[in-house]
């Protein structure tokens, strides 16, 4: 169950700071409110899933799968370049973060 949670709340970390970057500086009300409400319920996760989960684990694929999913967002989007260096190294979070599962 933390797993799940774990990868719930790495999905709300790219809800979050995709939302962020829309708010123009907290400016707009919509996404500043879809950022706030997904930081909390992603921080509760995180929180959470590290009951049971190691710590630099928990945090590492939180992160990973934040930072994958909004760049890949961003790609999709188009308000970002596609690049093969962007991609190889994307993958090599997913590597990363698929790494951490199995060792762990």
């Amino acid at each position: 169950m933390a797993w799940f949670i774990l990868v719930a709340s790495g999905v709300l970390e790219a809800v979050w700071a995709t939302a962020l970057g829309k708010s123009d500086g907290f400016t707009r009300i919509a996404p500043t409110a879809v950022f706030a409400v997904a930081l909390a319920l992603s921080m509760a996760g995180l929180a959470m899933a590290m009951r049971t989960l190691p710590i630099g684990t928990s945090y590492a694929v939180w992160v990973g799968i934040g930072a994958v999913l909004t760049a890949g967002y961003a790609i999709a989007s188009g308000s970002e370049p596609v690049s093969v260096a962007k991609v190889l190294c994307l993958l090599a979070i997913v590597g990363g973060v698929v790494g951490l599962k199995l060792a762990h």
